[in-house]
């Protein structure tokens, strides 16, 4: 009977003590760790609500993993700038509401097939500037609604494996779907658009024989010569708005292929030095033009055709002295015009640009003030044509070597005529009917 008791006694006690943490223990701690981290990630990323829409912004956080706990109501998700190397199936399952998912200048060099799967109402995809080499169409297939992809800056392996996604990008329906995307490998198609390479010569194999030299080497592919881009020379950011970050990189020229849902542009701190006609043609939507701290000298009258949207202009801190009648006749919806830093000169070239301000006065303008020629230096470029007409300064008065009461008759011509200076254009004194000389040296 004792040792019955003793046995019962030792049993309790052995139910009493706390257990240690075995396979299942583990699993519950990592789960709480799971939790913990989550919920240091979320104090870390950023969640605001902008049109109604939910945005999770977790850039620039040095994530290598989607982390369990982020709020899954979520519509767009802003992974930018990390470094995520394999998205697995079922990655982002868990948010059944986002329209729009970042993954752009991360390490991604693989994705499996169902990694996308549950993002039903996702339309926006950006894959730009990450290690890519090759990716199957049935990644998309669970993305019903997706109608923007981007895929530039990765370095595809145009061979057989990447036939699918190839002939998938080239389907008239997926007119926005890897446009820019180029090409990696072989040396043949280097180069190329996905979007225009043809499928067939993916698999050589399968198809023509390709020639080889009598030393048993393949021929050297003929280079491919092309204007550098905007999507291989510039950064995308499609939150909160699409913009293409061209700063500091030492352009010469405007860059091509501008994507046409741009709608801001920064172009400053580079080299350019002329805009040609029609330069942004193709970007009709875009709203903000930054072309400050160039070496602008010249710019052509179309060189803004099309930006029938454009509100704000920077060209400030260039080296523009007027502008050409005509630059600014298509920005109708101009509101607000940089021109400060620039060394305008004021004569006759710079009626133009006060006459299409006054014709706007709805534009916000800064900067406009005489660099030459010294007597105006300072002026306000408005004060200056204010008083255009007035009384030639006495230094700039020709000297004809003869005394001041004989007319030259014999080598000059005069012409009067009378003018009505338009109300509020010269002070008050000015404003009348005032008979002017022109003298024309031959």
């Amino acid at each position: 009977m004792r040792v019955l008791t003793a046995l019962l006694f030792l049993l309790v006690l052995r139910a009493a003590e706390p257990r240690r943490p075995g396979r299942g223990g583990r699993g519950t701690v990592r789960g709480q760790g799971r939790a913990g981290a989550a919920k240091r990630y979320a104090v870390d990323c950023k969640e605001y609500t902008e049109g109604g829409n939910k945005y999770y912004d977790c850039q620039d956080r040095q994530l290598t993993a989607v982390i369990l706990g982020w709020p899954e109501d979520i519509h767009h998700l802003l992974l930018a700038r990390n470094k995520l190397r394999v998205l697995r199936d079922n990655t982002f399952s868990h948010f059944r509401q986002l329209k729009s998912l970042d993954l752009q200048q991360n390490q991604i060099y693989r994705i499996e097939d169902d990694a996308f799967a549950g993002l039903d109402q996702l339309t926006t995809l950006t894959l730009q500037y990450n290690h890519l080499e090759t990716l199957s169409e049935e990644v998309f297939i669970s993305l019903p609604k997706l109608r923007y992809l981007r895929l530039y800056n990765n370095p595809w392996k145009c061979n057989c494996q990447l036939d699918s996604l190839v002939r998938t990008l080239q389907l008239p329906s997926n007119r926005m779907f890897g446009n820019y995307a180029r090409c990696e490998e072989p040396a043949n198609l280097k180069g190329q658009k996905l979007k225009k390479v043809q499928a067939e010569l993916l698999c050589p194999e399968f198809g023509e024989t390709v020639t080889q030299m009598p030393d048993g080497k393949l021929p050297k592919p003929p280079g491919i010569k092309k204007q550098p881009d905007a999507t291989s020379l510039c950064h995308t950011y499609l939150f909160p708005k699409p913009l293409l970050d061209c700063r500091n990189k030492d352009l010469k020229n405007i860059p091509a292929d501008i994507p046409v849902d741009i709608v801001k542009m920064d172009l400053s701190r580079n080299s350019i030095k002329r805009l040609k006609p029609r330069e942004f043609v193709a970007a009709k939507d875009l709203k903000l033009l930054n072309l400050s701290s160039n070496s602008l000298d010249h710019i052509d009258t179309a060189a803004f055709a099309g930006l029938l949207y454009l509100r704000e202009l920077d060209l400030s801190n260039n080296s523009l002295l007027s502008f050409q009648y005509g630059v600014l006749e298509d920005l109708y919806f101009l509101r607000k015009l940089s021109l400060q830093d620039n060394p305008w000169k004021c004569d006759y070239n710079i009626h133009y640009l006060i006459y299409w301000l006054k014709h706007h006065p709805g534009v916000d303008h800064t900067g406009l003030v005489c660099s030459e020629p010294e007597e105006f230096r300072g002026w306000p470029v408005e004060d200056y044509v204010k008083t255009y007409n007035a009384e030639c300064p006495k230094d700039k008065q020709v000297d004809t070597g003869q005394p001041d009461n004989i007319q030259t008759e014999n080598t000059a011509q005069e012409l009067k005529g009378e003018t009505e200076e338009e109300e509020g254009l010269l002070p008050s004194p000015l404003r009348m009917h005032r008979k002017y000389e022109i003298i024309r040296l031959n």
